[in-house]
């Protein structure tokens, strides 16, 4: 089953999340991962959620997510990510 990853952003450092971004995506790539959603919270409509950004890659399954976050090719650029922001990453099984 389809997998997506949900990434809450509260950036740090502008200059520093381009940079990040643009080495990340080869990466997600590789995995057969694709963007499908970045953008901007507008508003809270119910809950407690106040991360600012928010990206959604989705991959063919739950392994290829995994072996996308644990290759070395991603966590070469982890310390450029936390200069950047701090993220919390979700994984999610698609229903159905």
């Amino acid at each position: 089953m389809t997998a997506l990853v949900l990434v809450q952003v509260r950036p740090k450092a502008g200059d520093k999340l381009a940079q990040y971004s643009a080495a990340s995506a080869p990466t997600i790539a590789a995995f057969g991962g694709e963007f499908i959603h970045r953008g901007k919270l507008h508003e809270v409509l119910a809950g407690t959620e106040t991360a600012p950004g928010l990206g959604i890659i989705r991959f063919a399954d739950v392994k290829a997510a995994r072996d996308w976050f644990a290759s070395p090719e991603y966590q070469s650029i982890v310390p450029l990510r936390d200069e950047a922001a701090d993220m919390s990453f979700l994984l999610y099984e698609t229903a159905g």
